[in-house]
């Protein structure tokens, strides 16, 4: 077995079950490592502390166990397992009302790399470790042997989400079945899904239950939905009896699929619009009783923090100047490197600025198929608030 041995007393995190090794942490290595092989990871008084893909990086070892399990067909087929049962048991797998979720993820799930989200019996793999990538068939072995005949397609979609040099080398591609796009229900509200050529897996998933939670403040309400994507939020207003519906997106493929939902579930009241959602708040009194700011994440690594609070920052005071008394914003952050109490720090300076008093509703954040690890408080990325605009 290859094995990489620690400095002295850098064994400390692993010890509290954080499942990464940084490059940094490495004392000396055993045998020949290459990207995606498996080794042993043992601490500087050569104590077994666990074993896991190591990757030439800044993590250099994500950890599957924290014992001297085999990592073997064994493993994959009861990790799967374990992922679904989960899921089960949150209500969401076997759902009649909902049958989009996230089967597995990464960390939270004991599979350190990897993201599977479930469409109606597609599922989309994405492998951000080059040791998940090559265990690919493996995992579809389990996936199979958990849901039998109710798997009808496996899509492969890493090639966004591993290293530009392993990333070159390897194409998206169905493991199992095909088809490019399919019809998902969550919570009785319809949506096309496109996996092959969307953001991430196709669709949002985390933000499902506070699109439910959007839902007791729109009916009879007038609605924006800013950085729509393929219009989640939207869909759900419409459903909920909202009065008037606009959309936001810069992207006119995400518009071109939020208004094929819109159709899809037979909702009236909406328009669409193609452009940059600063620029149009900018442009717009913003005469609405509700309103949704979604940005994608303003910031993918640390260093950049300063920018992306800034960013948030500037976009919600820019909506808060221009909300009406008596409305109400829903506000999000996917952004990792800012943490919660951040955020909510830069939203209270938002409102400062915006010379305007808001009270909170709710604190919002992600839902159970997308759990927090405690032992690896990076799996908490999503949160948002829900303020009403006093004065």
């Amino acid at each position: 077995m290859l094995k990489v041995i620690l400095k002295k007393g850098k064994e400390v995190s692993l010890l509290r079950k954080h499942p990464w090794v940084f490059s940094g942490a490495i004392g000396s290595t055993e045998g020949v490592l290459s990207d995606g092989c498996t080794v042993q990871v043992y601490s500087h008084q050569q104590k077994l502390l666990g074993s896991g893909h190591f990757q030439n990086s800044s993590i250099a070892v994500r950890l599957l166990t924290f014992d001297n399990t085999n990592i073997n067909q064994e493993f994959w087929n009861q990790r799967i397992q374990d992922a679904y049962e989960f899921r089960l048991r949150c209500g969401l797998a076997e759902n009649g009302e909902t049958n989009c979720y996230r089967l597995v993820f990464g960390e939270s799930d004991g599979l350190p790399g990897l993201i599977m989200d479930f469409y109606n019996g597609t599922i989309v793999f994405q492998a951000h470790s080059i040791g998940m990538h090559l265990n690919r068939n493996a995992i579809l072995e389990a996936l199979i042997k958990t849901f039998g005949n109710r798997l009808k397609a496996v899509y492969d979609k890493s090639k966004e989400s591993l290293p530009g040099n392993y990333a070159d080398s390897i194409k998206n591609s169905f493991l199992m079945g095909d088809g490019n796009e399919d019809r998902v229900t969550e919570h009785g509200n319809r949506f096309y899904v496109n996996w092959t050529s969307g953001q991430k897996s196709g669709f949002f998933l985390d933000q499902r239950e506070n699109r439910k939670l959007l839902t007791s403040y729109v009916k009879g309400k007038k609605v924006l939905n800013a950085f729509c994507y393929t219009g989640g939020f939207s869909v759900y207003a419409g459903n909920a009896g909202a009065e008037l519906i606009h959309s936001v997106d810069s992207s006119a493929k995400a518009m071109e699929l939020t208004e094929k939902n819109i159709s899809l579930n037979g909702i009236s009241g909406h328009e669409g619009f193609c452009a940059d959602v600063f620029d149009f708040l900018k442009s717009r009194s913003l005469d609405y009783d509700v309103v949704i700011l979604d940005p994608p994440a303003f910031a993918k690594h640390r260093d950049a923090k300063h920018k992306a609070v800034i960013g948030y920052k500037n976009l919600n005071a820019l909506a808060l100047k221009k909300m009406k008394r008596g409305s109400i914003l829903f506000t999000f952050s996917c952004t990792q490197v800012v943490d919660r109490q951040l955020f909510i720090n830069t939203i209270s300076s938002a409102a400062i600025e915006a010379g305007r008093e808001v009270r909170v509703l709710h604190y919002l954040h992600q839902p159970c198929d997308h759990p927090v690890n405690l032992m690896h408080p990076e799996s908490e990325y999503l949160k948002g608030l829900v303020l009403y605009v006093v004065k």
